[in-house]
């Protein structure tokens, strides 16, 4: 193996493409350069686009039960296996993998494990994945492109001959989204996030070893420009980001977009009087993987007792502090960006001068709310008691632990809450349980004390993949 730093290349069409641009992926508490990574420009990406139908065609030559089980050797693979890193002979073991994704990304060990064994669970249960997306689909209907359903002739064709996808840099468990579309038979064409390029490259060499055809992936470290070029060509496409990133896509059909979640937790009138008991279901919510995923609870709505819900969740997280990466019991993460966390801790104080919010943490925080350990920046947790939907932090999602508490009249919840990628409505309220089935700002509805982060696999919490990248068309025989 070389000496020298790694080099992680552009993927075009699954072979190495050094660029003349390249910079240093560095590690987010020591600066120390990690690898030097290539960076292509839009023109190379139109370029590639427009030689897409050959890695659909090299898809295609395998039927889904081939790729299915491509994707069970992938499972193994990128859990497991040391892997290629590059294009100078260096590999990456499993452990590498976690210490390089925890130093750019600032998610201590445990997480990185934890989004790790998801990714592969999702790999390693693909075929359920798929009965899920299709509504139970004779999965060898894709190979012949017609077949029987529910005693009825079907036929679907590809929508799209690619996918693009712009990643982000927050929590790597988000590329389990796109795995689908190799079973599929669609090409997978990626911006990896600027401080995450390690689980998209390790998955793409986890699924070339497994046997799929190198052509199905172009990886394409590139500028906005790039990621807009991505976005364009790419027939359909899923983006990733805050608001001020996916907002151009809004009503872009072709654009899957995966901003901010303004995940909640509703407790009804009937269940408010046993709110202790579910004190320990909010804080997981909120806090599991750092709190940096759309599916954590970003507000808690009661009918009352909010004061003291505030103050309940506040004792559990407001001590909380940044432990050593490699801490098992470590909760935070650090930020790759520490000019991020600043901005977050401005914002946050910048809404408590805003009178009817009271943060309940600063009351059981030894310490400031942004804080350096070990040359990261991290932010502790956050929880604000809000007067009303209409004060600023009320319905506000940040990359760290953080939740208000409001409290609203049930009869007025679901027309204050705005969209909800998920709910957790703890509630037997034959009634209320209704309007929240027919509620359309709620993606994801759990009824009972589930927390908003359980993903279930045979169903999609945002979005169905299959029905993004396939039509369904009539069809008849002479």
């Amino acid at each position: 193996m070389s000496s020298t730093l790694p080099h992680l290349p552009a993927l075009r069409r699954g072979k190495a493409y050094a660029s003349l641009d390249q910079t240093d992926v560095r590690d987010c508490r020591t600066g120390e350069p990690l690898a030097r990574i290539s960076h292509v420009n839009a023109g190379i990406i139109r370029k590639d686009f427009a030689r897409v139908g050959e890695a659909r065609a090299a898809l295609k030559r395998l039927s889904v039960e081939q790729l299915l089980e491509v994707c069970r050797q992938a499972a193994e693979l990128f859990l497991n296996a040391t892997l290629p890193l590059g294009d100078q002979g260096h590999t990456q073991s499993p452990h590498q993998y976690v210490e390089a994704l925890s130093a750019t990304s600032g998610l201590p060990f445990v997480m990185v494990r934890r989004n790790s064994q998801k990714i592969a669970h999702a790999l390693a249960n693909m075929r359920t994945i798929l009965s899920g997306l299709t509504r139970g689909l004779e999965l060898g209907v894709l190979d012949r492109g017609f077949g029987e359903q529910a005693g009825g002739r079907v036929s679907f064709y590809p929508a799209t001959q690619s996918l693009g996808l712009v990643m982000p840099s927050n929590s790597p468990a988000v590329n389990s989204l796109w795995l689908p579309a190799i079973p599929l038979k669609i090409p997978v064409l990626l911006k990896p996030g600027r401080d995450e390029p390690w689980t998209p490259y390790r998955l793409i060499q986890a699924f070339i070893a497994a046997g799929c055809p190198a052509e199905a992936f172009g990886f394409y470290p590139t500028d906005h420009e790039g990621a807009a070029e991505i976005l364009r060509l790419g027939g359909h496409a899923l983006v990733f980001g805050d608001k001020t990133t996916t907002a151009p896509y809004a009503n872009n059909r072709a654009v899957q977009v995966h901003g901010p979640g303004f995940s909640k937790i509703i407790v009804g009138t009937d269940e408010i009087e046993r709110w202790p008991e579910f004190i320990d279901l909010m804080v997981a919510s909120i806090a599991e993987n750092g709190g940096r995923s759309c599916i954590n609870a970003s507000a808690i709505v009661v009918p009352k007792y909010a004061a003291e819900v505030a103050d309940a969740l506040a004792r559990k997280l407001g001590p909380i502090t940044p432990l050593p990466a490699q801490d098992e019991n470590a909760k935070l993460s650090a930020f790759a960006n520490p000019k991020m966390a600043e901005g977050i801790d401005l914002m946050i104080e910048d809404g408590l001068r805003t009178p009817g919010a009271r943060e309940a943490t600063a009351a059981y925080r030894n310490g400031s709310r942004q804080t350096t350990f070990e040359g990261g920046s991290y932010l502790r947790p956050t929880i604000v008691h809000c007067d009303s939907f209409a004060h600023p932090l009320a319905n506000r999602e940040f990359l760290c632990p953080y939740s208000s508490v409001v409290q609203v009249p049930q009869a007025e919840m679901l027309d204050q809450i705005g969209p909800s990628l998920v709910v957790t409505a703890i509630t037997r309220d034959a009634a209320f349980r209704d309007a929240l089935l027919d509620c359309s700002c709620i993606d994801r509805l759990n009824l009972g004390p589930i927390s908003t982060t359980r993903i279930s696999w045979d169903q999609p919490h945002e979005g169905n993949l299959f029905e993004f990248l396939y039509r369904r068309r009539s069809l008849e025989f002479s």
